[in-house]
């Protein structure tokens, strides 16, 4: 590897079809290679909560930081860079060189499925957040990929909307920072894919913004050959290539495309590259985990503040010795207590180091103040049972399961349901140890197992809990669940069609089966023999985007009709002193390739919420999404506590906020409606809402909580909001004089006037009443969080630009600031406003780029 080069003399050298070879990638992880002209491949990961590393079938375990929705709820850009750097550190120890994240997109709709991938409603709180992890990962020598450029969900319209809305954090994040790549989204933007739209790309990104790094596509995003270059695609992604490689040669030769243009792209390839290399990180190198107390502290303290105290009406919380409610018996409840939900599904799916259920930390908390803990399940709320990762050993006693591969059938009834188990198979072509339950098998494989193959997935179940066991598998191909020797499932003989989705591309395969059965009578602490028999022929047959192995989930949880976990859990209410009630979501219901149906909670979990709350009205709710839910029981609910999925520590940073090690500080970077009719883009959100495929932003600039106050509709929960165990006072309020490049400083000064210690986020907002066009009836255009002891008052400034007074004018192409009055507020949420003053501007102005 050449580790410094001058990138015109490489470029010189190379050959036509080497300089193509540049323009796409080696596989799922990595670039192409010259190994002749000492260019080395180098390493790509997803993010953006972790780094995954490159596998996702038995992948290196790594930390899970809380998803982007908790980390842009705490408002806290320190907090946002220090999780930047560990990432960064996790991508080094992993060989990573580009780490594919930040996402930024806009969460339009509180149903799409990614929403949690993203920081905010709010194009300036997206962007600024993003801009302090991109510095914290860069800092460390990776290369941040901001991402999906733009609109990532659908169709698209209105170029004021597109620049102040949804371009907006973006433009805000290279304004403040440097990322070295940005990757294209999936959709067409004003009938234009944006992976070849050339206004997107080299016009507004390139030439306006002075973007000068490198543009990749999102996985098989790239429709076009010839177009996508001339727009300023840099690299297609993944490889092998379907529209470059030898589709550009005939494009050259056809001249659809000119060499001039190859080296274009290849030149931006070369950077990277060049950065790459400068990074010390080794080219195809190691890949480990890190796990250090400095690392799980971090883990613990973004987990604190990724949660959001909602409503605190009686003064409940916190949960101490002195609380004036004796508290001696604790009742939890709920699915999303006993089973970690670390993460979203898909791209930011992951394996972790370790995870800390909010049962478990909770008990723990609980033992310290002298409470007793009485655990109810109360209903199930899965698509999916949750995984047996917990349960499973191999036969030597360790944690996992063995997955063996054979490239033709071990024996003459392997797949059959009557099995013989007892059977030699001849020996595996390649064997493996997993260490969960899921087996998305698209790579991590050995070279010398065929596609098409045979596999057996062998493990002990030991359950934790006497009774009737209910198991679910999910497979891609046709197989068998054998426990103790026994068939409990057939998937070989009509199964039903199953959604388990592997990132293919499809949920429609028809190999994709699911069965689930009960087994009755295990023991706790019984070990039990538990195998899967697979064939994947029929899905490798099938039309998949790309090579896959199929694959299979395997899940469990302890049978119980729904009405009686109820029953159960009313009685743990009724029972104790307090009752802490974990409900919400997963990533079964919040993961890409599909939006939720419906804001409400699964199944029966409305429910067990309301019956639990008539029982002891000593409840905690604690609700776990990425985004809004409907809350229909609200009313009743003294204590509504919002935990975005929390990462590795999750179950501590939960049982901190409740039991008062930490102050809650953070506030909902997303606008939680009373229900999905009054959401911005209802009805033109999702199928129900196009027309001949395209998709209407009837909703314009008025995204978030801008729409509900335009309305003048009550949400849920503003935007902004969020409670702590103090009281904040606010006065002073004393506003600069603006410069004529449109700069100026808002100050004030705020007190903690309660009893204990806290952090505030003081939130700037900004009216104007005097526009030429419709605007919104106020913008977020600046924030600080502040810390204060009890009694202690700061002075805090916060310095204000030109964009608190500009919009974008499609008429003339160029963001205005107009002359007149403009309204400063001074907020603690979008709907409390705690000072108010006025700005004049003497003078229009335009301007564009950053």
């Amino acid at each position: 590897m050449v580790v410094d080069f001058e990138i015109g003399e490489v470029l010189a050298k190379l050959t036509i079809p080497q300089k193509i070879k540049l323009l796409t990638g080696l596989g799922w992880w990595h670039t192409e290679p010259i190994p002749e002209h000492g260019i080395e491949s180098i390493r790509l990961s997803d993010g953006p909560n972790g780094v995954r590393g490159t596998r996702v079938f038995n992948g290196v375990p790594a930390s899970c930081f809380p998803c982007s929705t908790g980390l842009g709820s705490s408002f806290d850009v320190e907090l946002a860079y220090n999780i930047g750097q560990a990432l960064g550190d996790e991508a080094r120890a992993k060989s990573v060189h580009v780490l594919l994240a930040p996402t930024v997109n806009i969460q339009r709709s509180p149903l799409g499925g990614r929403d949690f991938e993203s920081f905010a409603e709010d194009p300036h709180l997206n962007g600024t957040i993003a801009s302090a992890y991109i510095n914290g990962v860069q800092s460390k020598g990776v290369i941040a990929t901001i991402k999906h450029f733009v609109a990532n969900d659908q169709e698209f319209q209105s170029e004021r909307a597109l620049r102040e809305i949804y371009l907006k954090p973006f433009q805000i994040a290279l304004k403040h920072s440097n990322p070295g790549a940005l990757m294209s989204s999936y959709n067409r933007v004003n009938g234009v894919h944006a992976s070849e739209s050339k206004w997107l790309l080299d016009d507004i990104l390139r030439k306006e913004w002075g973007f000068q790094g490198l543009i990749m596509s999102d996985w098989i995003g790239v429709y076009s050959t010839s177009e996508s270059i001339k727009a300023g695609l840099d690299l297609e992604m993944p490889g092998p290539s379907v529209m470059r490689g030898k589709a550009l040669q005939r494009a050259l030769i056809g001249e659809k495309v000119l060499l001039g243009d190859i080296d274009t792209r290849a030149r931006k390839v070369l950077e990277l590259l060049k950065r790459a290399y400068s990074s010390g990180i080794p080219c195809n190198g190691p890949e480990v985990s890190i796990d250090t107390p400095q690392i799980c502290q971090l883990l613990r303290t973004a987990a604190a503040d990724a949660i959001v105290l909602l409503k605190n009406d009686k003064h409940l919380l916190p949960l101490t010795r002195d609380s004036t409610l004796a508290i001696k018996r604790i009742a939890i409840i709920g699915t999303n207590a006993k089973h970690a939900m670390t993460s979203g599904g898909g791209s930011a799916q992951l394996l972790s180091t370790y995870t800390i259920t909010p049962l478990d930390a909770i008990t723990a908390a609980a033992k310290e103040i002298g409470a007793e803990i009485k655990f109810s399940i109360g209903t199930a709320s899965y698509k999916y049972l949750p995984l047996l990762d917990p349960y499973i050993k191999q036969q030597n006693g360790q944690s996992g399961a063995v997955v063996e591969f054979w490239n033709e059938s071990p024996s003459d009834d392997f797949t059959s349901p009557n099995s013989n188990l007892n059977q030699n198979l001849m020996p595996c072509t390649w064997n493996v140890v997993t260490q969960g339950s899921v087996c998305k098998l698209k790579d991590g494989i050995d070279e010398k197992v065929n596609l098409k193959c045979w596999i057996r997935y062998s493990t002990q179940f030991t359950p934790d809990e006497d009774g009737d066991w209910t198991f679910d598998l999910s497979l891609a191909g046709r197989g068998n669940l054998f426990i103790d020797g026994k068939l409990e499932l057939d998937l070989t003989t009509d199964p039903n069609q199953g959604e388990f989705s592997f990132g293919l591309g499809t949920d429609d395969v028809s190999s994709l089966v699911k069965g689930i059965t009960i087994v009755k009578g295990l023991k706790a602490g019984q070990t039990y023999g538990l195998e899967v028999r697979l064939s994947n022929a029929q899905f490798v047959d099938g039309s998949l985007p790309f090579p896959s192995r199929g694959g299979l989930r395997l899940g469990a949880l302890r049978h119980f009709e729904s009405h009686q976990g109820i029953i159960d859990a009313v009685q743990a209410a009724k029972e104790s002193d307090v009752a802490i009630l974990v409900v919400g979501l997963n990533n079964d219901y919040e993961t890409e390739g599909f939006d939720r149906p419906t804001l409400d909670l699964p199944g029966t979990t409305n429910e067990l919420v309301e019956k639990v709350l008539q029982a002891n009205p000593n409840t905690i709710v604690v609700n776990q999404s990425g985004a809004p839910v409907t809350m229909p029981w609200i009313k009743e609910a003294n204590t509504v506590v919002q935990a975005f999925y929390g990462g590795n520590e999750l179950g501590n940073g939960l049982a901190d906020v409740l039991f008062g090690k930490v102050n809650p500080s953070s506030k909902l970077p997303l606008t939680f409606p009373k229900r999905l009719e009054d959401t911005p883009p209802f009805p033109s959100f999702g199928s129900n809402g196009q027309e001949h495929g395209k998709i209407l932003y009837n909703e314009g600039v008025f995204v978030g909580y801008r729409n509900y106050e335009i309305r003048n509709l009550e949400p849920l929960f503003p935007f902004g909001h969020g409670l702590s165990y103090t009281r904040f006072e606010y006065s002073n309020l004393e506003i600069s004089d603006v410069t004529p490049e449109g700069n100026f400083t808002v100050k004030f000064s705020i007190k903690n006037i309660g009893t204990v210690d806290g952090r505030e986020v003081v939130q700037i907002y900004v009216t104007d009443e005097m526009a030429s066009l419709p605007r919104p009836a106020k913008e977020l255009k600046g924030y600080k969080k502040v810390a204060l002891k009890s009694g202690e008052s700061k002075v805090v400034l916060v310095p204000l630009d030109r964009e608190a007074f500009g919009f974008f004018d499609d008429r003339n192409m160029h963001w205005i600031a107009e002359k007149g009055d403009f309204f400063i507020l001074v907020a603690a949420s979008s709907a409390d406003v705690k000072l108010k003053g006025m700005v004049h501007l003497e003078k229009t102005f335009t301007w564009t780029g950053l």
